[in-house]
């Protein structure tokens, strides 16, 4: 039942759990990324697709996935648990791994086509300077690829607040605690509180239309 928790309290969670998850998505979809374009190497389009595969897989086996990684008896889960006494499993970080892992390949996928279309001689010419590879991705690469990158941490943050399937096998639907905005609508038509699920509706939709059009005004803007 949601009935008790005001309507914020999905909003600031999913807020929350979308930010930090892009953040965590754009690191690691923007190492994978510049790792793909600066070398080559056998299996590298393998690599791509896995990186990629979690923007086709149903989420629900995503969440699978996780569960067999970071559940109690899982690979990583039991060491955190054992190790440190962390345990993920129905907690909003947990919704934050699983948010994230469903954005990554937002970011991945942008941010690679637009480091493949930073031209070479760019590049070439800082090394020529004796510039190091950091300086070069910092002050080259990434400033040429940069509106790919934002249209990507855009769309990876608006699929992070929509985020469903995995997170409610990772994090459960807990009213207060992992209930983001996805799961408080679903809980809402559970219950029969039409009118709840109306708004919170409203709210999401009001928010991915604001990313859409932000995205939309960013690529358009000369870097």
């Amino acid at each position: 039942m949601t009935t008790g928790f005001p309507l914020w309290a999905p909003l600031g969670l999913t807020l929350k759990v979308a930010t930090l998850a892009t953040l965590a998505a754009l690191v690691a979809g923007m190492a994978a990324a510049y790792a793909l374009k600066r070398w080559r190497f056998p299996g590298r389009e393998l690599v791509d697709a896995v990186c990629t595969l979690p923007l086709v897989m149903p989420p629900t086996v995503l969440g699978y996935y996780l569960l067999v990684l970071i559940g109690r008896r899982g690979v990583i889960g039991q060491w955190l648990q054992e190790t440190f006494g962390i345990t993920l499993m129905f907690t909003w970080q947990g919704a934050v791994l699983a948010a994230a892992v469903v954005a990554f390949p937002m970011v991945f996928k942008s941010a690679r086509a637009a480091l493949e279309e930073v031209g070479p001689a760019y590049e070439d010419a800082a090394r020529t300077l004796g510039h190091g590879e950091w300086h070069v991705f910092w002050r080259v690469s990434l400033p040429l690829a940069l509106r790919g990158v934002l249209a990507g941490t855009m769309l990876a943050f608006a699929r992070a607040m929509g985020e469903f399937g995995a997170t409610l096998m990772v994090a459960g639907n807990l009213p207060g605690r992992t209930q983001t905005l996805s799961l408080a609508v679903y809980s809402a038509v559970q219950a029969g509180e039409d009118g709840r699920a109306d708004a919170l509706v409203w709210i999401i939709s009001g928010f991915c239309m604001a990313i859409l059009i932000g995205m939309n005004r960013v690529v358009r803007v000369k870097c």
